[in-house]
């Protein structure tokens, strides 16, 4: 093809497109318009409601004037506690059943003798005889009562504020040993 040929072809399109653009802007405008009647319609259609905003209530500050009473932005007070008589007793010399957490603990089973009566407690393949005042767990529990099915202990723990505090403990009477899960 010539340059002449090719400048041709480049009028004719850039005739094209001056009439075609316009011509096809014009379609679309009429569009638009019914586009724009069709939402007037329906907003006339739909009922306005308006809700009434109540107005803002007015604030009143709230005026500290107790003299009586700490100032709540001042420094802190602390406050001290009598402390507690309870404490384990550091002399003591510990026992074997203290050496090991009381959940790794399983009452196994009882022996009476007289008026005595003694608990099977196993740990690992290892298996203790208690009593009532012998001690078990790693939190100083000392052992209060032996029955059938179960083993009463009286825990010194320490709260939050570093005092030691009572808790009651319970090991249950276990038949069967826990099966393991084989790979």
């Amino acid at each position: 093809m010539s340059a002449l040929d090719r400048s041709g072809l480049r009028a004719m399109r850039l005739a094209f497109c001056a009439f075609a653009l316009p011509a096809s802007l014009v379609a679309c405008g009429t569009g638009e318009e019914e586009l724009r009647s069709w939402m007037q319609q329906q907003r006339a259609g739909i009922p306005m409601k308006v809700t009434k905003v109540e107005a803002p209530k007015k604030y009143e500050p709230y005026r500290y004037q107790s003299a009586a009473q700490p100032d709540p932005f001042g420094a802190p007070v602390i406050v001290s506690r009598a402390s507690s008589t309870l404490q384990p007793d550091a002399s003591r010399r510990r026992e074997a059943l203290e050496s090991f957490p009381l959940d790794t603990i399983r009452m196994i089973g009882r022996i009476a003798s007289g008026n005595r009566e003694h608990a099977l407690l196993q740990v690992g393949d290892m298996v203790y005889q208690a009593r009532v005042g012998n001690y078990a767990g790693q939190n100083h529990g000392r052992i209060t009562g032996v029955t059938e099915g179960e083993v009463r202990l009286v825990e010194l723990v320490q709260d939050a504020a570093g005092d030691w505090i009572e808790r009651q403990a319970v090991l249950t009477l276990q038949l069967a040993a826990p099966q393991e899960s084989r790979k």
